[in-house]
């Protein structure tokens, strides 16, 4: 059936080598993403066109969402991809090549590409292999072929790298004080922590916490009558998450006495909605948190042993040196290391309640060891949804620029062992960039230690500024930058950093 799918859409002349990236289901929802990416230019007109075909396709039941993506790769670009394929799909093949083993060249209607092998090593059907997989990012054609190193492998020692350690964060729960029943029929014991909510989940999922928001809002039915359901912010002590609830038609009056300081306890599926997740509930109960209640501290994943998607590179700047600049390094920054960053996202919303977190989109980030920027850690992030067109135009990131880098889950354990034992630096990041990498860190089963440094109160502390923006304060060190850019925010960043710290002699509170 795919093959008779992409037929009719490559008729299109938008469309003609596209492929369909990825198809997503929301059953709940009776909903269907697809994504087809394209290495031409296509019209509105072909978008249309191919959201009639895959229409067809669709059962009826189903609403459904098309996104069309254009990419135009480069010989550099597929030979990072053959490259990453490899890494994955033979390891034995992977730890032999050495730089220039693989060669790409553009064709007419795609890429040929020659993977430089040793003799000795069984290497059949990687070509295959690796076509297969490029076909899922790139269109076009792909044509590869085996050639021979020449190396000589009979006295090659492979270092043993060791693998993960595996690791699976266990959930919190805590016991219900105080369990009554108000619409539901099953005594409930035990509930799991609102800031562990984030699973998906078809099986009941019970959660307990004090109401400190409650909604009403209008849906209309599949009959067409107009209904209503409830929005709950709840919060046990360990965060507070809004659940939603479409009560039967008998429940609603029910339902309208709860008030604002009503403990709750709620039992009910966590769900994909809208490319985030809701809590859906069932039904609601009266219960408390334990008296006293104190949130346990998540386990966290180790340390990854390798980086594995971003890799920190070495930073060189002759300005840090003393013989040039005269100035000295403040001796509370000696023996402590620092990481400055800054995002790019897809909006403000650095809250994960109601399943509507925005997503990072760019991640730069320098350390900082005894006074001197050291290295560099820099990396798009494919947001998996469309760009608006705000932050395009206020970042100059496109979606051609996200559409081929790795997902949050690829990026975030490279970050967290790029952060591991350092201090967070950044500008308003209490208050936004450390939200968002705390709570898509904790995504991938990471703890991030909140020590951090936020340069906002620093500078109203040390300068006396018409206003504390980035580029205000950059102005004030006569420091030059390309703003909302992750990567040259957060460089300068950092110099700001040592700079206010060589005012102030000393380190704030963290």
């Amino acid at each position: 059936m795919t093959e008779q799918i992409l037929k009719e859409l490559r008729e299109q002349q938008g469309l003609r080598s596209c492929i369909i990236r990825s198809v997503t289901v929301f059953t709940k929802r009776s909903f269907v993403k697809i994504v087809l990416v394209t290495d031409t230019v296509f019209t509105g007109k072909d978008k249309t066109l191919a959201e009639r075909i895959l229409g067809r396709y669709v059962p009826s039941y189903f609403t459904f969402e098309v996104d069309v993506i254009k990419l135009t790769p480069d010989c550099k670009m597929v030979e990072k991809k053959i490259d990453e394929i490899i890494s994955v799909k033979s390891k034995s093949v992977y730890c032999t090549l050495s730089a220039g083993d693989i060669t790409v060249e553009k064709t007419v209607g795609g890429f040929s590409y020659k993977i430089a092998v040793a003799p000795s090593l069984n290497a059949d059907g990687l070509c295959n292999t690796v076509n297969s997989e490029l076909k899922k990012s790139f269109c076009g054609e792909f044509s590869g072929e085996l050639v021979s190193s020449g190396r000589d492998l009979s006295d090659l020692e492979v270092e043993e790298t060791p693998d993960e350690i595996e690791f699976e964060t266990p959930v919190r729960t805590f016991s219900i004080r105080d369990f009554t029943h108000f619409e539901g029929d099953k005594i409930q014991k035990s509930a799991i922590y609102l800031a562990d909510l984030n699973m998906v989940s078809g099986e009941d999922i019970v959660v307990c916490g004090t109401i400190e928001d409650i909604r009403e809002r209008k849906y209309t039915s599949k009959r067409g009558t107009e209904r209503s359901f409830f929005n709950f912010a709840l919060n046990d002590g360990s965060a507070t998450a809004y659940v939603t609830y479409f009560p039967r038609v008998k429940s609603e009056e029910k339902i309208r006495e709860l008030k604002v300081g009503d403990s709750i306890v709620c039992t009910g599926v966590n769900e994909e909605y809208n490319g985030g997740l809701r809590y859906t509930v069932k039904t609601i109960d009266y219960g408390k948190t334990p008296e006293g209640f104190e949130p346990e501290k998540r386990a966290s994943k180790p340390v990854p042993l390798n980086y594995h998607n971003v890799f920190p590179q070495p930073y060189v700047d002759i300005e840090q040196t003393d013989l040039f600049t005269g100035k000295t390094v403040p001796e509370c920054l000696k023996g402590k290391t620092f990481v400055v960053f800054d995002l790019e996202t897809t909006g403000l919303m650095c809250s994960p309640v109601g399943g509507n977190m925005d997503r990072i989109i760019e991640i730069g980030a320098f350390k900082v060891i005894d006074g001197q920027i050291k290295e560099s850690f820099t990396t798009f992030i494919n947001p998996e949804k469309r760009l608006s067109e705000e932050i395009i135009n206020l970042t100059g990131i496109t979606q051609e620029m996200v559409a081929d880098a790795p997902v949050f889950a690829d990026v975030m354990p490279d970050f967290y062992k790029f952060c591991y034992g350092s201090i967070l630096v950044g500008h308003n990041i209490a208050g936004f960039d450390y939200k968002f990498v705390e709570h898509y860190c904790a995504q991938c089963g990471y703890n991030l230690e909140r020590k951090i440094i936020d340069t906002i109160p620093l500078s109203q502390e040390l300068l006396f500024l018409s206003n504390y923006k980035l580029n205000t304060v950059a102005d004030k060190f006569n420091i030059t930058f390309n703003h909302h850019r992750a990567i040259d925010d957060a460089l300068t960043t950092a110099k700001i950093f040592i700079e206010l710290i060589r005012m102030k002699k000393s380190l704030p509170k963290c």
